[in-house]
Parts: structure tokens; sequence; C-alpha cells
């Protein structure tokens, strides 16, 4: 079996966490890229995504903190549009630090409970 990088120990090991205290609760999944940033909702238990935000084609671009904030706050509304209200948060294998966190505080002041 090929050696892991550190990245994918840290996202295999945060997974496996939130899969034991997820419960029935979708899945709020973060990925950032030098360019952008991501966000999407997920229903693991049918394997749909529910509510989608990002950069790309939003009100905001480039990959700063600001922008985060602006995809968290987009996801927050879409959740809500889509009828979820509390989610876990499944950071990847990204530190919670920075863009990430940022985008995090910002959906839960759009009302996600995490």
């Amino acid at each position: 079996m090929a050696k892991l990088s550190l990245f994918a120990r840290r996202r295999r090991r945060v997974r496996t966490a939130l899969r034991s205290r997820a419960g029935d609760r979708a899945r709020l999944s973060v990925h950032r890229t030098g360019k952008h940033i991501y966000a999407q909702i997920i229903d693991d238990a049918q394997g749909k995504t529910l509510a989608a935000a990002s950069t790309l084609g939003g009100k905001s671009s480039g990959a700063n903190v600001e922008a985060a904030k602006q995809v968290g706050k987009d996801i927050a509304a879409a959740a809500k549009k889509a009828g979820v209200t509390a989610v876990v948060f499944d950071r990847g294998g990204f530190l919670f630090h920075g863009r990430v966190k940022a985008l995090a505080d910002a959906a839960r002041e759009g009302g996600l409970e995490f």
C-alpha cells in the first residue's frame, strides 16, 4: 500500500471522526485552492449534493478571507432554501484557520448549526 501524504492522512482522520458524530445530519464539505474556495452540503445517505456555493460564479471572486466569508453566507442561504439547518463541518485535510475558519464563521452567522 502506498504511503499517504500528510494531507490525505489528515483528510481520512477528519472524515472518520465525522462519520461517528454525524448521525443523520448532512455534511458541509469545504475545498480550497489557490484561486477559489468551494462549499457543498452533501447528504451522504442518498449520495446527493443538496446545496453548493463557490467563488466561481458568485458575487465574490478570488481566494481571500473576504471571498470565503461571502461563500459562507451563500452556502447558509442555499441551505435554508434546501431546508437544511444542522450540518457537520467537514474541513477535509485543510487546517481550521484563515479562509476555512472565515467560511465556517460566516455559515454559522447565516443560520447553519454545527
